[in-house]
C-alpha cells in the first residue's frame, strides 16, 4: 500500500520507480490519478450536499412556524434532492475507493535508488563470496541420487500421497533435517537475539494481504475449503434468487428476509462472500429466535496455508501501536511452508530444490525507519550467513536488481550456496527490507516518543535458512565416493554424535 498523497505530490517519481520494476508499469500512475480524482469529487459532492441538507433543515422549521407553505415545500424539496445527492455520491465514493484500493494493493513496492537496474537474475550484482568449493577426485552425484541410494529419500511414495514435488525423508536424513532446524533456531535465538515463535500455519486472507502475497499471488497459494461454507454458498445462491424475486414483488416475510434483500442483493460484498452470507441468513430464516451468531459471519473468511513464516511473524504487530523503546523487534520460527508455484520450465523438476511443501527457519524484524531498516538488513543477512559459515558451506551474497526482487521488497540480498552437481551457486536465503509497505497494509505503527503521533513501522524478512535446501547443500558438499555423507561438525551434537550417514 502507498501514501496516496505522496503519489499526488510526486507522480513522476513513482512512475519511474515502477518502470524499474517492470517496463511501462509506471503507466498505472495515470489510472491512480483518475480513480483518486473520482474519489475526491464524490467526497466533495457528498460533503457539500450534507452541508446543504443540514443548513436547509434548520430553515424548514422557521418556514413552517411562519406559515410560509410555499417556502416550506421548496425547502423540503431541497432537502430531499440533497439526500438523493448524498446517496448517489456515497455510492460513487464507495466504488471509486474500491477501484483505487484494488489498484494500490496490487502494486509492488518501489526499489531504493541503490538497487541495480535489471529485469531478471542477469541484472543481479555479486557483493561477496565466502569459502572455496571443494574439489573431488570422483564423479559427484546430485542430492536426489545420493538420498535415494541411501534409501532415505523417497519421491515416488510421496507422489502417491500428495502428487509431484513432495518428498518423504526417512531415517537419518529425517533426523538430519530436524537437527538442521534445531541448530538454526539455536543460533538465531541464542547468538543473534531473535525471539522464537510457534505461529499458526493457517492464516486468514487479510494476513496475506498485509504482507503482500494477496491479491497478486493467490494462484501460488494453497487455499483451504470449509465444507460448511461450501454448503452455505450453494444455499446462498438459491436464497439470493428467491430474495431478489420476493423483494421485486414486494414480499418480505421476516426481518431476516429483509436483511437478505437489503444486504445481500445490494451487493455490498464480493460474489463469494455475498452468497456465503446469504446462505447463513437463509439457514436462520426458520430459526429467527437464534439471532445472527458472530462466529457464522467469521466463518466466511478465506484461509490459506502459509507460504512462509514471514506471514504470521510479520502480522504479530498488525493493527498495533508499539510504544517508545520497544523497537527493534526480532522474531524467528521454524515452520513448514506451502507454495504451488512452478519452477522454470524444465528446471528443478527433480529433487528437493523446488517443492510444494518445505521447511524453513524464517527471521522477521520490525524497526522504526529507513536508516534502521537498512542497517538491520545488513545484520539480518549476516545472521543468515552465520549458519552457512558454521556449516562450512561455500556461498556468495547477491544484491538483486529492481526487476528480480519480490513484490514487497525495496532492497534484497540473496545468499546462494555452492552445489557441486550443478557446478553453480543456488539460492538458499533471501533477506529483504520492505520499508513501510507491509506496515501500511497491516496498520502497524509505533510512537517515536511518549505522546507523539504514531508513525508506520518498517519491516524486514529473511530465511535463516531454507532447511530443505541446506540439507541439499550438505548432501552434495559432504558426499563421499562410497555414497555416504559426512555429518558437518556443527551438527554432530544434534545427531547424537553421528559422524557419517551411510546405507
Amino acid at each position: 500500500m502507498f501514501d496516496i498523497r505522496a503519489i499526488r505530490e510526486n507522480p513522476e517519481a513513482f512512475r519511474a520507480a515502477w518502470n524499474r520494476k517492470k517496463p511501462e508499469l509506471g503507466n498505472v500512475v495515470d489510472n491512480i490519478h483518475a480513480h483518486d480524482a473520482a474519489l475526491r469529487t464524490a467526497v466533495t459532492d457528498k460533503q457539500e450536499a450534507e452541508k446543504l441538507r443540514n443548513e436547509t433543515s434548520r430553515l424548514i422549521g422557521k418556514a413552517k412556524a411562519s406559515g410560509d407553505e410555499a417556502e416550506f415545500e421548496r425547502l423540503r424539496k431541497v432537502v430531499a434532492d440533497a439526500k438523493d445527492t448524498i446517496e448517489a455520491a456515497g455510492e460513487q465514493e464507495e466504488a471509486a475507493r474500491k477501484l483505487l484500493d484494488d489498484l494500490l494493493f496490487g502494486l509492488p513496492n518501489i526499489p531504493l535508488a541503490e538497487v541495480p537496474e535489471g529485469q531478471d537474475e542477469d541484472g543481479n550484482v555479486e557483493k561477496a563470496r565466502w569459502g572455496e568449493p571443494k574439489s573431488y577426485d570422483f564423479e559427484v552425484k546430485d542430492h536426489a541420487d545420493l538420498g535415494e541410494a541411501l534409501g532415505m529419500m523417497d519421491f515416488e511414495t510421496a507422489a502417491k500421497m500428495s502428487g509431484a514435488r513432495f518428498v518423504l525423508l526417512k531415517g537419518k536424513l529425517a533426523r538430519l533435517e530436524r537437527a538442521l532446524a534445531a541448530f538454526m533456531l539455536d543460533v538465531q535465538t541464542e547468538e543473534h537475539g531473535y525471539t522464537e515463535c510457534s505461529p499458526p500455519l493457517l492464516v486468514k486472507d487479510q494476513a496475506l494481504v498485509g504482507t503482500g502475497q494477496l491479491p497478486k499471488f493467490e494462484e501460488d497459494l494453497f487455499k483451504t475449503q470449509n465444507p460448511r461454507i461450501q454448503e452455505q454458498y450453494i444455499l446462498g445462491m438459491k436464497a439470493v434468487m428467491i430474495a431478489t424475486m420476493n423483494a421485486f414483488e414486494g414480499r418480505i416475510n421476516t426481518p431476516l428476509e429483509k436483511q437478505l434483500a437489503d444486504e445481500i442483493v445490494a451487493s455490498r460484498y464480493d460474489d463469494e462472500t455475498k452468497y456465503v452470507r446469504a446462505g447463513e441468513i437463509a439457514g436462520l430464516l426458520e430459526r429467527e429466535d437464534l439471532g445472527f451468531p458472530e462466529d457464522w459471519i467469521q466463518s466466511s473468511t478465506s484461509h490459506f496455508l502459509i507460504p512462509t513464516a514471514e506471514v504470521p511473524l510479520t502480522n504479530i504487530v498488525r493493527e498495533s501501536i508499539i510504544e517508545p523503546g520497544e523497537l527493534p523487534k526480532r522474531f524467528t520460527a521454524h515452520t513448514p511452508c506451502f507454495r504451488s508455484e512452478a519452477g522454470s520450465a524444465g528446471r528443478d523438476t527433480k529433487g528437493m530444490i523446488r517443492l510444494h511443501q518445505f521447511n524453513k527457519v524464517e527471521m522477521v524484524s520490525v524497526v522504526a525507519n529507513e536508516e534502521e531498516g537498512l542497517a538491520e538488513l545488513e545484520r539480518m543477512t549476516e545472521c543468515a550467513e552465520a549458519i552457512l559459515k558454521k556449516l562450512d558451506l561455500p556461498f556468495r551474497r547477491m544484491l538483486l536488481c529492481a526487476g528480480d526482487m519480490g513484490a514487497g521488497a525495496r532492497k534484497t540480498y540473496d545468499l546462494e550456496v555452492w552445489l557441486p552437481s550443478q557446478d553453480t551457486y543456488r539460492e538458499i536465503s533471501s533477506c529483504s527490507y520492505c520499508g513501510d509497505y507491509q506496515a501500511r497494509r497491516m496498520n502497524a505503527r509505533y510512537r517515536p516518543e511518549a505522546g507523539a503521533k504514531p508513525e508506520f513501522v518498517h519491516t524486514l524478512n529473511g530465511s535463516g535458512l531454507a532447511v530443505g535446501r541446506t540439507l541439499v547443500a550438505i548432501l552434495e558438499n559432504y558426499q563421499n565416493e562410497d555414497g555416504s555423507i559426512t555429518v558437518p561438525e556443527a551438527l554432530r551434537n544434534y545427531m547424537g554424535g553421528l559422524e557419517v550417514i551411510s546405507a
